[in-house]
Formats: structure tokens, sequence, C-alpha cells
């Protein structure tokens, strides 16, 4: 990875469980309708960066978001979406004072990770069985600046936190 340039903000936006898992079989291991609604109000109005199968668990680019789609099939072509080789290319098309926000996968979220600056948590209170992961936070990094414990209801199956981390 080059240098990024300071001026361009990169934050996170994930979901993971109590054992980091953030899915299986390329498809989300829960849903919560205010964990959708969350990455909606964070994320509309800006641009979003994620891995090929990503974009295919999705299906198609999101309303209202620039999406850029990183894979190494060179000849991969998305109508609505900008499809780039690496994360760099992907950074290399935000303009100069715009936040990217990395929305997965797995492979993505380790390679941004050391670049950005804020993470948008949300912390599913469930265990579940996944062949995908985020990465470990460390916690002398990152603080807590906001936090906001939700428990379960009649549309949203599991207790869940969204939580704001900043690079300390």
């Amino acid at each position: 990875m080059t240098n990024t340039p300071m001026t361009k903000k990169l934050s996170i936006v994930v979901a993971i469980s109590s054992n980091n898992a953030i899915g299986k079989g390329n498809e989300l291991l829960w849903h919560l309708s205010a964990d959708l609604k969350h990455f909606k109000n964070i994320t509309t109005g800006h641009t979003i960066i994620m891995g090929r199968k990503t974009y295919e668990s999705i299906g198609k680019p999101l309303p209202n978001r620039r999406s850029i789609v990183i894979t190494h099939n060179k000849d991969y072509k998305i109508e609505g979406a900008e499809v780039v080789h690496s994360l760099d290319d992907a950074l290399n098309l935000l303009d100069e004072n715009e936040e990217g926000y990395i929305i997965g996968g797995a492979q993505i979220y380790k390679q941004a990770l050391p670049f950005c600056d804020k993470i948008y948590l949300t912390t599913v209170h469930h265990h579940f069985d996944a062949d995908a992961f985020f990465p470990e936070i460390d916690k002398n990094m990152w603080k807590e600046t906001e936090k906001a414990e939700n428990k379960a209801d009649e549309k949203n199956e599991f207790d869940y936190t969204f939580s704001t981390l900043e690079r300390m």
C-alpha cells in the first residue's frame, strides 16, 4: 500500500458478532432492521468501497451512494459502480477531502484497517458459526467515542450495540 494522502479520510462500517464473525457463505449471519438503517444513515450520500464478494452479496449498487468495487478480475464490469483492482486504486478515486467508507469483506477490512481513522461498529451480542471474520481490534489504538446499547425486539432478533471508535 502506498502512502495515502492525509487529507483523505477512511472509515470502516461493520457489524460483527461477539466472536468477530461477519459472514458465512458470502451471506450475512443476521438481519437487524436497526443496523440496516444505521448503515444507511452513515453511508448515504458518500462513497462506499467494497470487495467483489461483498458487492455480489448485495447484488446491486446501493442507491444514493458512489460504489467502488475492488476485484482482481481485470474484465469485471458493473453498471452503476466503479471497478478497481486494489485498495490503493480505490483510494485514488476519492476526492482530496472526501471520506470513503469501507463496507467489506474480510480481506478488504484487513487491508484497510491500518489506514482508517474511524470505525462505525455494530456488535451483535451472539456467537455465530462463520467463515469470515473481522480482524481483532487493538484496544490500545482505538477509543470509543460513542456507544448505544440496544435490546432485541420484534425487528431485531439479538441484543446489539452501536459504537464509534476513533484512532488514538
